[in-house]
């Protein structure tokens, strides 16, 4: 069975919903409140680094930046502002002597937890009202669509738009 394709304004709701999501989630204010409910002084790159290498075996810092979808010189900076935080440190990589991977500290691991328990609790006052099989079908929903998007990220999208 072949799933339906998607009319426009389906798409077009989709959009102008993933939009606001991402800015509300992204807001500046709601990340320095959410960091300083967790004690984690570190602004929304370093954290997603943080919680990245967390999610992970330690990294390259060049497949890090392949995985984040970001220049390799970003990851490099923010490694930098994260290691003399302390949060992460440079190890040999086993396969090449020569390269280093990057892997969290003690203190890296306790900020992304304190990270993730202000994550969960935000979450569980924004979404308090809704059941348990509505949250784990939009948890499986939103697996799907991270996902596709990282299976898309690099894929043209066309021509560009005349003006």
């Amino acid at each position: 069975m072949t799933a339906e394709a998607p009319t426009p304004a389906t798409l077009a709701e989709m959009e102008r919903v993933l939009s606001r999501v991402a800015y509300l989630a992204g807001r500046s204010r709601r990340h320095e409140r959410l960091m300083a409910m967790a004690g984690v002084p570190l602004d929304r790159a370093a954290v997603a680094i943080l919680r990245h290498i967390a999610e992970s075996e330690p990294l390259r810092p060049g497949v890090l930046a392949v995985r984040l979808s970001v220049e390799a010189s970003h990851v490099t900076r923010q490694l930098r502002q994260l290691e003399r935080g302390g949060y992460v440190i440079r190890v040999a990589d086993p396969e090449d002597r020569r390269a280093q991977r990057v892997q969290l500290t003690d203190k890296g691991l306790a900020a992304v937890g304190r990270v993730r328990e202000v994550g969960r609790r935000y979450l569980e006052q924004a979404l308090g009202d809704w059941s348990e099989g509505d949250l784990r079908q939009l948890a499986r929903l939103f697996r799907r669509l991270v996902d596709d998007f990282a299976d898309h990220a690099e894929d043209p999208v066309g021509p560009p738009l005349s003006a």
